[in-house]
């Protein structure tokens, strides 16, 4: 937590004020979150680039919840069958994905993956403003960024 609290004032003295800091780990935690691995490092890091964001901070947030970005991946994707209408996905038992050709089999994961996908996009527009805007307090009650803040 310290080493936390030191990144940030540091982050700070580097001139990103606690909104944009609070902003770019609120996409990190949510970017993080999508249920494709892979793919969250590169959004970050283009979203980094393009938004001019601190790009460390986004991929620490991103780093930081790839373990739930794991443990989310089934739960995004039964939400997700349930807001497209189209129920469970038939043939997602080991033994049954075995006798799959590859062709049904890419299908399948490319369904399941879209499924997870519409419901992680429900989800996190709502919560990188609610963690933007949670973040943003916090940032400014943190010891560490009042002192550096002090210091410019």
């Amino acid at each position: 937590m310290a080493s936390m609290r030191r990144k940030a004032a540091e982050w700070v003295r580097q001139g990103i004020s606690p909104s944009r800091l609070a902003f770019t780990l609120a996409l990190g935690f949510a970017i993080g979150c999508i249920p494709v691995v892979g793919i969250p490092t590169a959004i970050c890091a283009l979203l980094a680039l393009s938004l001019r964001l601190n790009l460390p901070a986004i991929q620490a947030a991103n780093y930081a919840v790839m373990p739930l970005q794991l443990f989310l991946i089934v739960p995004l994707t039964r939400l997700g069958g349930w807001l497209l209408a189209s129920g469970p996905i038939q043939a997602t038992q080991a033994g049954a994905v075995l006798h799959l050709s590859p062709l049904n089999l890419l299908s399948l994961l490319g369904s399941l993956a879209g499924h997870a996908m519409v419901a992680w996009l429900v989800i996190a527009v709502p919560a990188v403003a609610l963690m933007t805007f949670a973040f943003t307090v916090l940032l400014r009650r943190l010891p560490a960024l009042s002192a550096a803040k002090a210091e410019n």
